[in-house]
């Protein structure tokens, strides 16, 4: 099996054997992906690598290109995946990084893709990850902590307009100009407990005690923004939908809001269902269909499911196929 990367740490000992993530509408992913041409799939987040043990459970024909920008994730992954020899390739990258990734080993065309995106059971709950406001941490929520900024940088850096964008945007934070001004006045902010108290402190009695623990949204709003998830994920899926074969599949698990508008309007755009300047006018030139929507809306996870794996709640699960026969 080829690793992640010659200089990423593919044997990292730092409990990578803890990185179990219960992984979310695995059979949906699975019965989607299954009917594609003989190929690669990439897991553009591959996490522990639940998904793709599926997948390559589920046909012979298939191989995963699997990308994660957290190694610990990729080394469990890498563990768990070692039976499965040559038909898996590791590659530690963010997923817009994804063009490259394929281009790598070899291959023009994918014969399916999928994102599971958001922040896995491990992440949050490793308490020294600082993604957590259940568990008292350093304020990092890096994904690839080898680099990039902390959460630490945007609860202590930015000013108190930046954060109201960052939670509005981030989180549709609707206390989000009480919280900001709350943050600012608490400076320096060192730990995920501080943050999820000023948070608690800063928002309405009432409003507390609906909706979960208050601070949820904060930390959601500010783990995007410390990774840059909502920047880099439409030009991920563009590069996806060009790299597809005929025939071949993009799936996509959005636990929030904005990641699922994104979805939503690159899919519609792809399959040639964007907004024109006026209804009564053709479709610009270059607009035309490249893929075809496998269903309407977004699918949810069965109550089942959700009774089984909480977490698993907000996921909303969207598809597209390439347009063309397969070869």
């Amino acid at each position: 099996m080829t690793t992640a990367d010659e200089n990423s740490q593919a044997n990292m000992s730092a409990s990578t054997c803890e990185f179990e993530h219960v992984s979310v509408m695995v059979d949906e992913v699975v019965s989607v992906l299954s009917e594609i041409p003989p190929g690669v799939i990439v897991d553009a987040t591959l996490g522990g690598g639940g998904h793709a043990e599926a997948l390559l459970a589920a046909g012979n024909e298939v191989a995963i290109l699997g990308l994660d920008r957290d190694e610990a994730a990729l080394a469990a992954a890498g563990t768990r995946l070692a039976s499965h020899g040559d038909r898996v390739t590791l590659r530690h990258t963010r997923f817009d990084g994804i063009t490259e990734a394929v281009r790598s080993i070899g291959v023009e065309r994918i014969s399916g893709c999928l994102f599971d995106l958001g922040v896995s059971s491990p992440q949050l709950d490793h308490a020294d990850r600082g993604f957590s406001f259940r568990n008292d941490g350093p304020l990092d929520m890096r994904m690839d902590q080898s680099r990039g900024i902390t959460a630490a940088d945007v609860v202590n850096g930015a000013d108190v307009h930046e954060l109201i964008s960052i939670l509005r945007r981030n989180g549709d934070e609707r206390h989000a100009p009480r919280i900001a001004r709350a943050l600012v006045s608490a400076r320096p902010i060192t730990s995920t407990a501080q943050l999820a108290e000023v948070v608690r402190d800063a928002i309405p009695a009432a409003a507390r005690r609906t909706g979960g623990h208050p601070a949820r949204k904060t930390f959601q709003a500010i783990r995007i923004e410390v990774n840059g998830e909502l920047e880099i994920l439409e030009d991920a899926l563009r590069q996806t939908l060009a790299l597809l074969a005929p025939a071949g599949r993009c799936a996509v698990l959005a636990y929030h809001s904005g990641e699922d508008r994104i979805v939503k309007r690159v899919f519609r755009d792809a399959a040639g269902e964007g907004p024109r300047p006026r209804p009564d006018l053709p479709a610009p030139p270059g607009s035309e269909a490249t893929v075809s929507l496998l269903w309407r809306g977004a699918q949810k996870p069965s109550k089942l499911e959700v009774e089984r794996n909480p977490r698993a709640q907000a996921a909303r699960f969207r598809a597209v196929q390439k347009l063309g026969e397969a070869a």
